[in-house]
């Protein structure tokens, strides 16, 4: 049994045993090193074979987890028979949320009118009876998933609770779905009463505060254009992992003695002293959730400035 084998085994043997619930983090690539005494290329190997058999996943932002189950087999992957269009016959949310499922396993730029209707067993042409193109496809995309995770009812008390509240419902609606970052358009906003839904609900906020419709609208872009922006690199990180094999804590650990050379020349002191921070991670939701505190910060003292002459 190679090294690799030997600590996968090991992992496999603790999800077995239910001591690695489903959802819960597995070693990460620089523990596997510590805990084992094994090279970063056999912790990765590893994870990698855990990966292949479907008994974890990296989930971005967060690290590899324990699946919630096993990936089918390939048997169990071929396409499920295409079922009458009169027993189920496609409709526009249909359709969307087909989209929707496509998207969030392969990614936006794998969307296509005619993969679409392969996921549904139906002819392409026949979806542009319902939907006229990709563009409004991806508005109903978009409405589904914001229609689908409402503001909370009634809203926490005050305009700050309140934008908080919504920058980290949106921020978990796109670690979701990934490809919403990319999709969300600030010059060309679409028209999805789902997505409209929550800037009516957070310009109310402002409202009660006395603030009027353009700036509410203005700061209510401001909290979510900072949302999506950091959403952006959902997409862009899910692909990587794909493409690598690697969770963004694993690939970090291969960069580490790359930053040791350029940092050890002494012209980056304060960058060096990251290295001397413990278990420091660039990890995206504690980055999120410092943006977001700053953003709200700099907007109360736009709409709370203090009294004159204090």
């Amino acid at each position: 049994m190679t090294p690799s084998e030997r600590v996968a085994a090991e992992i496999r043997a603790r999800i077995a045993s239910g001591e690695l619930d489903a959802g819960a983090r597995v070693p990460s690539a620089r523990q596997i090193t510590r805990e084992w005494g094994v090279a970063i290329a056999t912790a990765t190997r590893a994870l990698a074979m855990l990966r292949d058999e479907g008994l974890v996943r990296a989930v971005p932002g967060v690290g590899t987890v324990v699946a919630t189950s096993p990936s089918p087999s390939p048997a169990a992957r071929a396409p499920a028979p295409a079922r009458s269009s009169v027993q189920s016959g496609p409709t526009r949310d249909r359709i969307a949320r087909a989209a929707v499922r496509i998207a969030d396993a392969e990614g936006i730029a794998a969307l296509s009118m005619r993969r679409v209707a392969a996921e549904l067993g139906l002819a392409t042409m026949s979806l542009y009876r319902y939907v006229q193109s990709k563009d409004e496809l991806v508005v109903l995309m978009v409405d589904a998933v914001f229609a689908d995770h409402p503001p909370q009812e009634p809203p926490p008390v005050g305009w700050r609770a309140q934008l908080g509240q919504l920058g980290r419902l949106q921020w978990r609606i796109c670690k979701d779905h990934p490809w919403l970052g990319r999709a969300t358009s600030f010059t060309r906003p679409q028209m999805a009463p789902g997505g409209m839904a929550h800037t009516e609900w957070a310009m109310r906020a402002l409202a009660e505060h006395g603030v009027d419709p353009a700036t509410s609208l203005y700061i209510v872009l401001t909290v979510v254009a900072f949302t999506v922006g950091a959403a952006v690199n959902l997409e862009s990180e899910s692909e990587a992992q794909q493409t690598t094999g690697l969770t963004s804590d694993e690939w970090m650990v291969q960069q580490e003695e790359s930053f040791e050379g350029i940092t050890g020349s002494g012209q980056y002191p304060h960058l060096r002293a990251l290295a001397d921070i413990p278990d420091f991670d660039m990890d995206l939701d504690a980055l999120f959730e410092f943006g977001l505190e700053r953003v709200l910060d700099g907007l109360a003292a736009y709409l709370e400035p203090p009294p004159v002459g204090r």
